[in-house]
C-alpha cells in the first residue's frame, strides 16, 4: 500500500511540476508582452473548454481541461493584409462598411478559431481583443522585430531558468551519483568487448594489470603517473593513453600510503557518450576503441557538485534533446517497433507526458533508495522536462515560439535590405501564409503524441 501511495505522490508531484512550469512558460511571454504595452486577452494552461478562470484588469487567466500545453491570447499576433491595410487607411472595412466605434479592428482576422487559434496563440474573436481604431498601436505586429523576438524568447527562456534551478538544487544541493577514487571492483582477467556473448572465463588469459599489481577493492586512488588525482576520470584518463608503459599508481589501504607499479595493456572498449551509454553505429553495431586498461572499476558515491559543473550539466540535457529532435524520424520509428513490435525501449529516446508521470512514480516507489535520492530524482525530472520545452520551443516551425521568431528575423532581414537598396519600407511580414505548414506541424505532433503515449503505455521505458 505505501508502494502504491508513494508511485501516486511521485506522478502528482510531476503533474504539479509540468503544469507549473507551463504556466511560468506562458508567464514568460505575459511578462514581455506587456511591458511591450500588447493587449493579451487570455493567460491559460491546456486547451479546450475553461474549467476555471478570473480576470484581473484586461486579461483572463485560467485552466482548460486538455492539459497538452498553454498559451497567451495576444492581439494582432499576424498583421493585416494589404488590402486590410488599404481599407484601414480609407477607414472602412475590407468589405466597404465604414468603421463605427466598437468594431473590431480591421486587421483583426477570424481566419482561425477555437483550438487552432490557441495553437498559434492569437484570438482575434475574443471580446476583450476589440478595440477603437485609436486602440491600434497595441498590438503584437506593430513592434519592432527585436520586441517581438524577445516576447518569443521569454517562454523558452523561462524553462531554461527553471531547468537550471532544478540543476543548481539537485548538483549542488543533494549531488550526484558518481565514481570516487575508491575502487570498487578488480577484474580477475581482461576480456576484451568484442569478446562479449564467447564467455567470460579466465581460463587461459592473463591476470589483469591491476590484479597482477596488487590493486585491491577499497583502496582510495592518490595519484597516478605522479599526478596527484582529483577524480576517477582524471585517473583513469592518464592510464587510457599509457597503454603498455609501466606507471605508478599510490593507492591508500589502511591508512596507509603504497606505490604499485601498473602497466595499462592495450584492450578493445565501447566507446560511450555523454551520458555514459554505448555508441552506436548505422547497423547498430557497438563503436568500440583501442585504449590502455587496467581492470579496475570504481565505487560510486552521492558526491556534492561545485557551480561549474551546473552549465556543462544542463548543455549535455540541451544537446540530448536536440539529438533526438535532428533524429526524430528515425526515433519515432524506433518507437513504432517497440510499441508494436515488442522491440526494447531506448532508454534515452523521446518520452510523453504519460512516460515522465510512469517514471517519476517508479522513483517515488523505490523503497530500496533514500528519500533524498528520490526527491532529488524528481526535481531532475521536472528540470530534464523543462530543458526538452526549452529546446523543443525553439524549433523555427509554426506553432512553436522558434517560427514566430523565424518570421520576426526574417521582417528585420528584409526591412534592413529594403533600407540598404533606398526601396519602401515593405511593412510587416505576414507569417499567417504559413498556416498550412502549421496545420502540417500541428498533425505531426498529435500523431507522434498519440504514439508515444500509446508506447509509454504498453512497452514503457523502466528504470528499474
Amino acid at each position: 500500500m505505501e508502494t502504491v501511495i508513494a508511485f501516486i505522490v511521485g506522478v502528482l508531484v510531476i503533474v504539479v511540476g509540468v503544469a507549473f512550469s507551463i504556466g511560468l512558460h506562458e508567464l514568460g511571454h505575459l511578462f514581455f508582452a506587456k511591458r511591450f504595452g500588447v493587449r493579451v486577452g487570455q493567460w491559460m494552461i491546456g486547451f479546450g473548454p475553461t474549467l476555471f478562470s478570473r480576470k484581473l484588469g484586461e486579461t483572463e487567466y485560467g485552466v482548460k481541461a486538455i492539459p497538452l500545453g498553454g498559451y497567451i491570447s495576444m492581439a494582432g499576433m499576424y498583421p493585416p493584409s494589404k488590402q486590410e491595410r488599404a481599407a484601414t487607411a480609407a477607414g472602412r472595412h475590407e468589405d466597404g462598411d465604414p468603421v463605427r466605434p466598437g468594431d473590431a479592428a480591421p486587421h483583426s482576422r477570424a481566419a482561425t478559431t477555437g483550438f487552432f487559434n490557441a495553437l498559434v496563440q492569437d484570438v482575434p474573436d475574443d471580446p476583450s481583443l476589440r478595440r477603437l481604431e485609436h486602440e491600434d498601436q497595441r498590438v503584437f505586429y506593430r513592434l519592432s522585430p527585436w520586441k517581438r523576438i524577445v516576447i518569443m524568447l521569454g517562454g523558452p527562456a523561462m524553462n531554461l531558468l527553471i531547468g537550471l534551478v532544478c540543476a543548481v538544487i539537485v548538483l549542488m544541493g543533494f549531488g550526484i551519483l558518481q565514481p570516487s577514487l575508491t575502487v570498487g571492483s578488480v577484474s580477475r582477467c581482461v576480456v576484451p568487448q568484442t569478446a562479449a556473448g564467447q564467455g567470460q572465463s579466465c581460463d587461459g588469459r592473463a591476470p589483469s594489470p591491476a590484479a597482477a599489481a596488487g590493486i585491491r577493492p577499497g583502496d582510495r586512488i592518490v595519484s597516478v603517473a605522479g599526478s596527484p588525482a582529483s577524480s576517477w576520470d582524471q585517473a583513469t584518463a592518464i592510464i587510457r593513453r599509457s597503454d603498455g608503459k609501466s606507471i605508478p599508481v599510490t593507492v591508500e589501504r589502511d591508512g596507509a600510503r603504497r606505490t604499485l607499479d601498473v602497466t595499462p595493456i592495450t584492450n578493445t572498449v565501447a566507446v560511450t557518450d555523454a551520458f555514459g551509454q554505448p555508441v552506436k553505429d548505422g547497423s547498430g553495431t557497438v563503436v568500440t576503441q583501442r585504449v590502455g586498461f587496467v581492470g579496475m572499476g570504481s565505487e560510486y558515491s552521492i558526491q556534492q557538485q561545485p557551480v561549474t559543473a551546473v552549465v556543462p550539466y544542463v548543455w549535455a540535457n540541451v544537446t540530448g534533446v536536440g539529438n533526438i529532435i535532428l533524429n526524430f524520424p528515425q526515433r519515432i520509428v524506433q518507437v513504432a517497433q517497440a510499441a508494436f513490435g515488442g522491440q526494447d525501449r531506448d532508454p534515452n529516446g523521446p518520452i510523453s507526458v504519460v512516460g515522465v508521470g510512469r517514471l517519476a512514480g517508479e522513483v517515488a516507489a523505490a523503497d530500496q533508495a533514500p528519500i533524498a535520492s528520490r526527491a532529488a530524482s524528481l526535481i531532475s525530472i521536472v528540470g530534464s522536462v523543462n530543458i526538452a520545452l526549452f529546446v523543443f520551443n525553439l524549433v523555427p516551425l509554426l506553432p512553436l515560439d522558434g517560427g514566430h521568431v523565424l518570421g520576426a528575423l526574417w521582417e528585420a532581414l528584409r526591412r534592413r535590405l529594403a533600407k540598404l537598396i533606398r526601396r519602401p519600407d515593405p511593412g510587416p511580414v505576414d507569417i499567417s501564409k504559413a498556416i498550412p505548414v502549421t496545420l502540417v506541424v500541428t498533425g505531426v505532433l498529435g500523431v507522434t503524441s498519440a504514439l508515444l503515449i500509446y508506447a509509454d503505455i504498453v512497452n514503457p521505458i523502466r528504470l528499474f
